[in-house]
């Protein structure tokens, strides 16, 4: 699975979803330009000790993202979108897109793609979520319905509390 940013504004959002993607074996792709330096210690301070287990890619446009991955399912979440989040199915190698947190995904990648676009269902009075919370949720999903195949099975559970 890859998780795609186009122009990131926000370290800790960047640096949650790096946790996030270091945590479930997804990969991350940023394009640029950052609203940040990926040395910025609050990128750096929401990814605490899992750098290591990243693999991270940088675009410099997400033309550059199309061209390097043309055989991919993409989903393009955004709050504009006809359908959600759960009506996809998803692949062990789809590429999800998120937008910047201030603006989205570009209207003009949106009105093309408007089949592969999905939503996280909300309150009509609601703006949004929260970027790496929406993240998360897609994600999870993705994993669920494969299973969670290459994730490790916790068997540090409670038992007898």
């Amino acid at each position: 699975m890859h998780i795609v940013l186009i122009e990131p504004q926000i370290p800790p959002n960047t640096g949650n979803i790096a946790r996030l993607c270091a945590a479930t074996g997804c990969e991350l792709h940023l394009v640029e330009p950052l609203g940040f330096s990926t040395d910025d210690k609050h990128l750096k301070r929401a990814g605490l000790d899992y750098w290591h287990l990243l693999k991270i890619h940088y675009h410099k446009n997400f033309a550059d993202v199309l061209d390097k991955y043309p055989h991919t399912a993409y989903h393009y979440l955004s709050t504009k979108a006809p359908n959600t989040y759960t009506d996809v199915e998803y692949g062990n190698d789809d590429m999800l897109v998120f937008g910047r947190e201030d603006a989205g995904i570009p209207e003009s990648i949106l009105k093309e793609n408007l089949s592969d676009c999905v939503r996280i269902p909300m309150i009509s009075e609601a703006r949004s979520l929260n970027l790496s919370n929406s993240v998360s949720i897609v994600v999870y999903e993705a994993l669920r319905q494969q299973s969670f195949i290459g994730l490790k099975k916790n068997s540090t559970y409670l038992s007898n509390v």
